[in-house]
């Protein structure tokens, strides 16, 4: 049986999480992060490749790669949800499955430029405030998306 590689791809400063604003992101290390996707994706038989970073060319070049090979995305932007039109063009070239998940819900933060996601018109769903949990919802989804 093949198995489907999905991208889990995480924006700036998601690498510290449990140390970073733990009220707002949880406990959960980046390190257990991974661990878990890989974990829930192994139930749900798709091959997990997450990936962090803080430079958003290499984001937007994951995502051109994602795009060339056809390979579906979780993807948590971050902060360049919110602002970055590179992020918005790489994700309209997605043929796979695209999700959005946050970790809060950014549409509930005080911060009003969070309230808008340049992520959402290209996905096929949005996950937030669930979490660490969010990343398992978003697998389920592409993973019954793949089953047809």
């Amino acid at each position: 049986m093949v198995r489907t590689t999905v991208l889990v791809l995480n924006g700036p400063n998601l690498g510290r999480l449990g140390r970073r604003q733990p009220e707002i992101y949880g406990t959960t290390t980046y390190a257990d992060l991974v661990e878990r996707c890989r974990t829930w994706g192994d139930g749900l038989g798709l091959d997990i490749e997450t990936r962090q970073t803080n430079h958003e060319g290499e984001l937007v070049d994951w995502l051109n790669a994602a795009a060339d090979d056809r390979v579906p995305v979780v993807l948590n932007a971050a902060a360049w949800t919110h602002y970055s039109y590179a992020v918005y063009d790489a994700c309209a070239q997605l043929e796979a499955t695209l999700v959005e998940v946050h970790l809060s819900d950014p549409e509930a933060r005080p911060e009003v430029w969070r309230h808008t996601s340049l992520v959402t018109p290209h996905a096929a769903t949005v996950v937030k405030g669930k979490g660490i949990d969010g990343y398992r919802e978003a697998l389920e989804f592409v993973a019954a998306r793949v089953a047809g």
